[in-house]
């Protein structure tokens, strides 16, 4: 389990695939011979990924196919960088929300605009996902927790909004993002709960 609040920006530093998917290695300072170790958890970019391997200065996860296919992984290449969080611990502050590192899919960048000093981007997903979305609920964005601040729906996608503030821009990937880049989402929980009961309530 974790918050979405980013402790580190590292890259893939390789990836290998195979029939079961793929083996990435993940470089940062965050790793150090002490902090994380096989059998971690880990979340890469929102995606909570299991430590295999562990050396000082990076370490070495798989990635199933179905994490593949529900995820922008399959655009990894060397470089890429990715939003990094330990899992949390008793003694670790919650400053976001409750994040699982079970992504649901992934929304497009659709725009990004400047508002004040922050930049107002704008993601579409599909209606499907865009159901469990609502105005000031949480929501994580590869990995960062973000407040969403508008919801838009249609018949063939939703658009929801997110306000990045400098000092998240500088510290997470989001800083960088582009234009019809791919994220990972994962939605909140408690609105899938909701969902759930109401929809057997209606049976």
């Amino acid at each position: 389990m974790f918050s979405g609040i980013v402790e580190s920006v590292g890259e893939i530093g390789g990836v290998r695939s195979s029939s079961d998917g793929l083996r990435i290695w993940v470089v940062s300072d965050l790793v150090r011979s002490d902090s994380v170790k096989p059998g971690d958890s880990i979340a890469v970019s929102g995606v909570c990924l299991t430590v295999v391997l562990s050396e000082e200065g990076r370490f070495c996860a798989d990635v199933s196919n179905e994490t593949v296919c529900c995820t922008n992984f399959g655009n990894y290449a060397v470089g890429t960088p990715v939003n990094l969080e330990t899992s949390l611990t008793s003694n670790k502050l919650l400053s976001g929300h409750l994040v699982y590192g079970h992504v649901d899919g992934v929304a497009k960048c659709s725009q990004i605009k400047q508002d004040g000093n922050s930049s107002r981007i704008e993601f579409e997903i599909e209606p499907g996902l865009g159901k469990f979305l609502a105005e000031k609920g949480s929501i994580a964005v590869d990995g960062v927790s973000m407040t969403i601040n508008k919801v838009m729906d249609s018949e063939l996608v939703t658009v929801f909004s997110v306000n990045v503030i400098p000092h998240t821009g500088q510290f997470t990937t989001l800083g960088s993002l582009k234009i019809r880049d791919n994220v990972n989402i994962e939605v909140d929980m408690l609105a899938r709960y909701v969902a759930r009961i109401i929809e057997v309530q209606r049976r």
